[in-house]
Protein backbone atom coordinates (compact mmCIF):
# COMPACT_ATOMS: atom_id res chain seq x y z
CA UNK A 1 0.00 0.00 0.00
CA UNK A 2 1.27 3.61 -1.01
CA UNK A 3 2.28 5.46 2.18
CA UNK A 4 -0.55 8.11 3.06
CA UNK A 5 0.91 11.99 2.79
CA UNK A 6 -2.10 13.12 4.77
CA UNK A 7 -0.88 14.16 8.70
CA UNK A 8 -4.53 12.92 9.92
CA UNK A 9 -3.48 9.08 8.65
CA UNK A 10 0.07 9.85 9.34
CA UNK A 11 -0.47 10.96 13.08
CA UNK A 12 -2.22 7.94 13.44
CA UNK A 13 -0.63 4.62 11.93
CA UNK A 14 2.89 5.88 11.38
CA UNK A 15 5.14 4.31 14.19
CA UNK A 16 2.05 2.25 15.36
CA UNK A 17 2.98 -1.09 14.75
CA UNK A 18 0.48 -2.81 17.15
CA UNK A 19 1.30 -5.62 19.39
CA UNK A 20 2.75 -8.35 17.15
CA UNK A 21 2.16 -11.48 20.32
CA UNK A 22 -1.16 -10.95 21.12
CA UNK A 23 -2.65 -9.13 18.15
CA UNK A 24 -3.47 -5.51 20.07
CA UNK A 25 -4.05 -2.29 17.93
CA UNK A 26 -1.45 -0.40 19.86
CA UNK A 27 1.93 -0.04 20.78
CA UNK A 28 3.35 -2.33 24.22
CA UNK A 29 5.02 -0.56 26.69
CA UNK A 30 8.57 -1.95 26.27
CA UNK A 31 10.46 -1.22 30.25
CA UNK A 32 13.51 -3.28 29.47
CA UNK A 33 16.71 -1.33 30.16
CA UNK A 34 18.56 -4.46 29.29
CA UNK A 35 18.43 -6.17 25.87
CA UNK A 36 20.35 -9.13 24.16
CA UNK A 37 23.22 -7.83 21.63
CA UNK A 38 22.63 -10.40 19.32
CA UNK A 39 21.29 -8.56 16.31
CA UNK A 40 20.92 -4.60 17.14
CA UNK A 41 22.94 -3.14 20.71
CA UNK A 42 19.57 -1.57 22.31
CA UNK A 43 19.53 0.80 25.11
CA UNK A 44 17.61 3.93 26.54
CA UNK A 45 20.32 6.09 26.27
CA UNK A 46 21.20 5.31 22.94
CA UNK A 47 17.56 6.43 21.99
CA UNK A 48 16.97 3.51 20.08
CA UNK A 49 14.02 1.75 22.34
CA UNK A 50 10.79 0.37 20.84
CA UNK A 51 8.46 3.44 22.40
CA UNK A 52 11.56 6.40 21.46
CA UNK A 53 11.70 5.39 17.95
CA UNK A 54 7.85 4.97 17.90
CA UNK A 55 7.21 8.29 18.43
CA UNK A 56 10.59 9.09 16.29
CA UNK A 57 8.70 7.91 13.34
CA UNK A 58 5.35 9.75 13.79
CA UNK A 59 7.18 12.98 14.17
CA UNK A 60 9.87 12.40 11.09
CA UNK A 61 6.79 11.53 8.88
CA UNK A 62 5.18 14.63 9.89
CA UNK A 63 8.05 17.06 9.66
CA UNK A 64 8.91 15.15 6.52
CA UNK A 65 12.47 14.42 8.12
CA UNK A 66 14.54 11.23 7.56
CA UNK A 67 15.18 10.26 11.32
CA UNK A 68 15.06 11.80 14.80
CA UNK A 69 15.49 11.95 18.07
CA UNK A 70 13.26 11.83 21.46
CA UNK A 71 14.93 13.65 24.20
CA UNK A 72 13.61 14.39 28.28
CA UNK A 73 12.90 18.15 26.92
CA UNK A 74 13.11 20.26 24.81
CA UNK A 75 15.73 22.26 26.10
CA UNK A 76 17.93 18.89 26.29
CA UNK A 77 17.16 18.48 22.26
CA UNK A 78 17.86 21.97 21.47
CA UNK A 79 21.03 22.62 23.39
CA UNK A 80 22.15 19.06 22.32
CA UNK A 81 21.81 19.78 18.84
CA UNK A 82 23.66 22.98 19.49
CA UNK A 83 26.58 21.67 20.88
CA UNK A 84 26.55 18.44 18.19
CA UNK A 85 26.79 20.62 15.57
CA UNK A 86 29.75 23.23 17.38
CA UNK A 87 33.12 23.22 18.40
CA UNK A 88 35.36 25.66 20.85
CA UNK A 89 36.54 28.51 18.89
CA UNK A 90 33.03 28.17 16.42
CA UNK A 91 29.65 31.37 15.90
CA UNK A 92 26.30 30.69 16.11
CA UNK A 93 24.18 33.42 14.98
CA UNK A 94 20.84 33.48 16.56
CA UNK A 95 18.03 35.73 16.08
CA UNK A 96 17.25 37.97 18.47
CA UNK A 97 13.69 36.97 19.62
CA UNK A 98 13.96 33.94 20.95
CA UNK A 99 12.15 32.11 24.15
CA UNK A 100 13.56 33.25 26.98
CA UNK A 101 15.27 30.09 27.95
CA UNK A 102 17.06 29.13 24.83
CA UNK A 103 18.26 32.91 25.27
CA UNK A 104 19.67 32.40 28.73
CA UNK A 105 21.49 29.65 27.62
CA UNK A 106 23.34 30.81 25.02
CA UNK A 107 24.16 33.65 27.76
CA UNK A 108 25.45 31.32 30.10
CA UNK A 109 26.58 28.52 28.60
CA UNK A 110 28.35 28.86 25.25
CA UNK A 111 30.82 31.13 26.23
CA UNK A 112 32.44 28.92 28.81
CA UNK A 113 33.23 26.36 26.29
CA UNK A 114 34.81 28.96 24.05
CA UNK A 115 31.59 29.05 21.41
CA UNK A 116 30.73 32.61 20.07
CA UNK A 117 27.60 33.25 19.61
CA UNK A 118 25.75 36.78 18.54
CA UNK A 119 22.03 37.68 17.79
CA UNK A 120 20.89 40.03 15.51
CA UNK A 121 17.43 41.06 14.14
CA UNK A 122 15.84 39.08 11.33
CA UNK A 123 13.47 41.15 9.98
CA UNK A 124 16.27 42.81 7.05
CA UNK A 125 18.05 39.31 5.24
CA UNK A 126 20.75 41.82 4.15
CA UNK A 127 22.00 43.08 7.31
CA UNK A 128 21.23 39.23 9.00
CA UNK A 129 23.96 38.45 6.64
CA UNK A 130 26.34 41.16 7.28
CA UNK A 131 26.48 39.22 11.08
CA UNK A 132 27.76 36.22 9.31
CA UNK A 133 31.83 35.53 10.59
CA UNK A 134 34.33 33.36 8.60
CA UNK A 135 33.88 30.96 11.80
CA UNK A 136 29.78 31.00 11.77
CA UNK A 137 29.14 27.52 11.73
CA UNK A 138 25.30 27.27 12.83
CA UNK A 139 21.99 29.78 12.37
CA UNK A 140 19.48 29.20 14.97
CA UNK A 141 15.91 30.61 14.10
CA UNK A 142 12.53 30.07 15.87
CA UNK A 143 9.17 30.88 14.14
CA UNK A 144 6.45 32.09 15.14
CA UNK A 145 8.65 33.63 18.33
CA UNK A 146 7.72 33.53 22.05
CA UNK A 147 6.29 35.72 22.88
CA UNK A 148 6.01 38.15 20.51
CA UNK A 149 4.70 36.31 17.48
CA UNK A 150 7.45 37.11 14.73
CA UNK A 151 7.95 35.67 11.80
CA UNK A 152 11.04 34.87 10.86
CA UNK A 153 11.46 33.88 6.62
CA UNK A 154 12.18 30.38 6.27
CA UNK A 155 13.24 30.04 2.81
CA UNK A 156 15.11 33.00 3.08
CA UNK A 157 17.55 31.84 6.29
CA UNK A 158 17.95 28.73 4.57
CA UNK A 159 18.93 30.19 1.09
CA UNK A 160 21.24 32.26 2.96
CA UNK A 161 22.74 29.72 5.05
CA UNK A 162 23.61 27.39 1.90
CA UNK A 163 25.45 30.32 0.21
CA UNK A 164 27.83 30.39 2.95
CA UNK A 165 27.29 26.19 3.90
CA UNK A 166 26.27 26.88 7.52
CA UNK A 167 24.13 24.20 8.94
CA UNK A 168 20.43 25.39 10.24
CA UNK A 169 18.47 24.66 13.57
CA UNK A 170 14.89 25.79 13.74
CA UNK A 171 12.98 25.80 16.96
CA UNK A 172 9.49 24.75 15.40
CA UNK A 173 7.41 24.61 18.75
CA UNK A 174 4.96 27.27 18.38
CA UNK A 175 4.07 26.56 14.50
CA UNK A 176 3.97 22.65 15.39
CA UNK A 177 4.52 20.28 12.54
CA UNK A 178 0.87 20.44 11.55
CA UNK A 179 1.43 24.17 10.62
CA UNK A 180 4.38 24.74 9.18
CA UNK A 181 7.49 21.71 7.94
CA UNK A 182 10.95 23.95 8.29
CA UNK A 183 12.59 20.84 5.99
CA UNK A 184 10.43 21.71 3.03
CA UNK A 185 11.62 25.17 3.27
CA UNK A 186 15.75 24.28 2.83
CA UNK A 187 16.33 23.72 7.15
CA UNK A 188 18.48 21.43 8.33
CA UNK A 189 17.55 20.79 12.06
CA UNK A 190 14.09 20.99 13.61
CA UNK A 191 13.36 20.74 17.10
CA UNK A 192 10.38 20.95 19.61
CA UNK A 193 9.43 21.24 22.47
CA UNK A 194 7.06 18.39 22.83
CA UNK A 195 5.74 19.29 26.07
CA UNK A 196 3.68 21.65 24.27
CA UNK A 197 1.81 20.92 21.11
CA UNK A 198 3.36 17.00 20.53
CA UNK A 199 1.91 15.92 23.82
CA UNK A 200 -0.40 18.60 23.95
CA UNK A 201 -2.65 17.38 27.50
CA UNK A 202 -0.27 19.36 29.88
CA UNK A 203 1.29 16.14 31.80
CA UNK A 204 4.20 15.44 29.73
CA UNK A 205 7.82 17.17 29.19
CA UNK A 206 9.78 16.11 26.25
CA UNK A 207 11.91 17.13 23.03
CA UNK A 208 12.78 16.70 19.19
CA UNK A 209 14.75 17.33 16.91
CA UNK A 210 14.41 15.93 13.77
CA UNK A 211 16.59 16.47 10.61
CA UNK A 212 18.48 13.96 7.53
CA UNK A 213 19.83 10.70 8.97
CA UNK A 214 23.63 12.14 8.26
CA UNK A 215 22.75 14.99 11.11
CA UNK A 216 20.65 12.81 13.41
CA UNK A 217 24.09 10.32 13.62
CA UNK A 218 26.20 13.26 14.85
CA UNK A 219 23.99 14.60 17.26
CA UNK A 220 23.16 11.53 18.57
CA UNK A 221 26.96 10.88 19.21
CA UNK A 222 26.68 13.82 21.69
CA UNK A 223 22.97 12.95 23.04
CA UNK A 224 24.27 9.55 24.23
CA UNK A 225 27.32 11.10 26.06
CA UNK A 226 24.81 14.07 27.59
CA UNK A 227 22.28 11.12 28.18
CA UNK A 228 18.75 13.49 27.93
CA UNK A 229 16.60 9.99 26.57
CA UNK A 230 13.34 9.18 27.22
CA UNK A 231 11.47 6.96 29.12
CA UNK A 232 9.43 4.33 27.75
CA UNK A 233 5.97 4.90 29.80
CA UNK A 234 6.73 8.88 29.14
CA UNK A 235 7.18 7.54 25.52
CA UNK A 236 4.22 5.66 24.95
CA UNK A 237 2.01 8.38 26.49
CA UNK A 238 3.30 10.95 24.01
CA UNK A 239 2.74 8.24 20.80
CA UNK A 240 -0.72 8.38 22.18
CA UNK A 241 -1.03 12.02 22.17
CA UNK A 242 0.23 12.51 18.49
CA UNK A 243 -2.61 10.35 17.36
CA UNK A 244 -4.66 13.27 17.61
CA UNK A 245 -2.08 16.32 17.09
CA UNK A 246 -3.73 17.47 13.98
CA UNK A 247 -7.59 17.65 15.23
CA UNK A 248 -6.60 19.45 18.41
CA UNK A 249 -4.50 21.87 16.72
CA UNK A 250 -7.02 22.56 14.01
CA UNK A 251 -9.34 23.36 16.41
CA UNK A 252 -6.86 25.39 18.32
CA UNK A 253 -5.97 27.42 15.01
CA UNK A 254 -9.88 28.34 14.89
CA UNK A 255 -10.35 29.44 18.42
CA UNK A 256 -7.01 30.86 18.20
CA UNK A 257 -7.80 33.18 14.92
CA UNK A 258 -11.38 34.17 16.40
CA UNK A 259 -9.85 35.50 19.62
CA UNK A 260 -7.21 37.61 17.64
CA UNK A 261 -9.99 39.30 15.91
CA UNK A 262 -11.92 39.75 18.90
CA UNK A 263 -8.86 41.62 20.65
CA UNK A 264 -7.95 43.75 17.88
CA UNK A 265 -11.32 45.36 17.73
CA UNK A 266 -11.98 45.97 21.48
CA UNK A 267 -10.66 49.01 23.20
CA UNK A 268 -8.85 47.72 26.09
CA UNK A 269 -6.34 46.05 24.75
CA UNK A 270 -3.20 48.16 22.66
CA UNK A 271 -1.78 45.88 20.65
CA UNK A 272 -2.00 42.12 19.06
CA UNK A 273 0.01 39.92 18.08
CA UNK A 274 -0.98 36.76 15.86
CA UNK A 275 0.27 36.18 12.83
CA UNK A 276 -2.68 35.16 11.46
CA UNK A 277 -4.25 38.83 11.31
CA UNK A 278 -3.74 40.90 8.25
CA UNK A 279 -2.55 43.69 10.14
CA UNK A 280 0.85 41.36 10.86
CA UNK A 281 3.72 42.78 9.91
CA UNK A 282 4.74 39.52 8.33
CA UNK A 283 1.64 38.07 7.76
CA UNK A 284 2.21 37.56 4.07
CA UNK A 285 5.10 35.46 5.24
CA UNK A 286 3.30 33.77 7.46
CA UNK A 287 0.74 32.86 5.07
CA UNK A 288 3.13 31.35 2.55
CA UNK A 289 5.25 28.75 4.72
CA UNK A 290 2.57 28.31 7.79
CA UNK A 291 0.48 26.37 5.29
CA UNK A 292 -1.66 24.38 7.89
CA UNK A 293 -2.59 27.20 9.85
CA UNK A 294 -1.47 30.17 12.01
CA UNK A 295 -1.20 28.52 14.93
CA UNK A 296 -2.98 28.41 18.93
CA UNK A 297 -0.53 30.63 19.99
CA UNK A 298 -0.69 34.85 20.57
CA UNK A 299 0.00 37.53 23.05
CA UNK A 300 -1.56 41.04 23.51
CA UNK A 301 -0.91 43.66 25.68
CA UNK A 302 -4.05 44.73 27.66
CA UNK A 303 -4.37 48.98 28.65
CA UNK A 304 -5.57 48.46 32.39
CA UNK A 305 -3.89 46.69 34.99
CA UNK A 306 -2.51 43.08 34.23
CA UNK A 307 -2.77 41.17 37.58
CA UNK A 308 -6.91 42.55 37.93
CA UNK A 309 -6.93 41.29 34.17
CA UNK A 310 -5.87 37.78 35.01
CA UNK A 311 -7.50 37.15 38.64
CA UNK A 312 -10.73 38.11 36.22
CA UNK A 313 -10.71 35.09 34.20
CA UNK A 314 -12.75 32.47 34.98
CA UNK A 315 -12.61 30.07 32.36
CA UNK A 316 -8.88 30.40 30.77
CA UNK A 317 -6.40 29.24 33.25
CA UNK A 318 -3.43 31.18 34.70
CA UNK A 319 -0.30 28.67 34.00
CA UNK A 320 2.88 28.50 32.78
CA UNK A 321 3.42 26.58 29.74
CA UNK A 322 1.38 26.28 26.59
CA UNK A 323 0.08 23.85 23.91
CA UNK A 324 -2.33 22.03 26.15
CA UNK A 325 -5.96 21.64 25.22
CA UNK A 326 -7.13 23.49 27.85
CA UNK A 327 -6.66 27.46 27.26
CA UNK A 328 -3.83 29.04 29.82
CA UNK A 329 -2.67 32.37 29.85
CA UNK A 330 1.09 33.86 31.15
CA UNK A 331 3.05 36.61 31.57
CA UNK A 332 6.17 36.95 29.90
CA UNK A 333 7.43 39.29 32.51
CA UNK A 334 7.23 36.71 35.04
CA UNK A 335 7.68 33.64 33.47
CA UNK A 336 9.05 32.81 30.53
CA UNK A 337 11.43 35.78 29.83
CA UNK A 338 11.67 36.77 33.60
CA UNK A 339 15.44 35.91 33.74
CA UNK A 340 15.95 38.64 31.15
CA UNK A 341 16.97 41.88 32.50
CA UNK A 342 13.99 44.59 31.76
CA UNK A 343 16.17 46.59 29.85
CA UNK A 344 16.51 43.41 27.45
CA UNK A 345 12.67 42.78 27.65
CA UNK A 346 12.28 46.56 26.75
CA UNK A 347 14.58 46.35 23.87
CA UNK A 348 13.09 43.29 22.46
CA UNK A 349 9.82 44.95 22.62
CA UNK A 350 8.39 42.80 25.36
CA UNK A 351 5.84 44.66 28.22
CA UNK A 352 5.34 44.37 31.69
CA UNK A 353 1.14 44.46 30.48
CA UNK A 354 1.83 41.66 27.93
CA UNK A 355 -0.23 38.24 27.97
CA UNK A 356 0.79 35.36 26.31
CA UNK A 357 -2.65 33.11 25.47
CA UNK A 358 -2.12 29.49 24.66
CA UNK A 359 -5.51 28.58 22.97
CA UNK A 360 -7.49 25.66 23.57
CA UNK A 361 -9.92 23.58 22.32
CA UNK A 362 -12.74 24.96 24.40
CA UNK A 363 -15.38 26.53 22.37
CA UNK A 364 -14.38 29.49 20.99
CA UNK A 365 -17.54 31.99 22.33
CA UNK A 366 -16.81 30.48 25.52
CA UNK A 367 -13.32 31.82 25.47
CA UNK A 368 -14.38 34.84 24.01
CA UNK A 369 -16.96 35.92 26.93
CA UNK A 370 -14.03 35.05 29.48
CA UNK A 371 -11.68 37.47 28.26
CA UNK A 372 -14.33 40.00 27.13
CA UNK A 373 -15.77 39.91 31.43
CA UNK A 374 -12.41 40.44 32.33
CA UNK A 375 -10.85 43.10 30.40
Amino acid sequence: MKRSTSKLTQSVHIGSHGDSIYGGLVNPIYTSSAYSYDTEVRYPRYFNTPNQKAVVEKIAALENAEDGLLFSSGMAAIMTSIFALLKAGDHILFQNDLYGGTHHAALTELNRYGIEFSMYDTDDIRKFENEIKPNTKVIYIETPSNPLLKIVDIAAIAKLAKKHKITTIIDNTFASPVNQNPIDFGIDVVTHSGTKYIGGHSDLCCGVAVASKKLIEKIKATAMHFGGSYDAHAAYLVERSLKTIVLRVTQQNKNAMAIAKFLESNTKVSAVYYPGLKSHPSYSIAKRQMKGGFGGMLSFDVKGDPEKFLKKLKLIRKAVSLGGVESTITQPVKTSHAKLTSDERKKLGISDKMMRLSVGIEEATDLIDDLAQAL
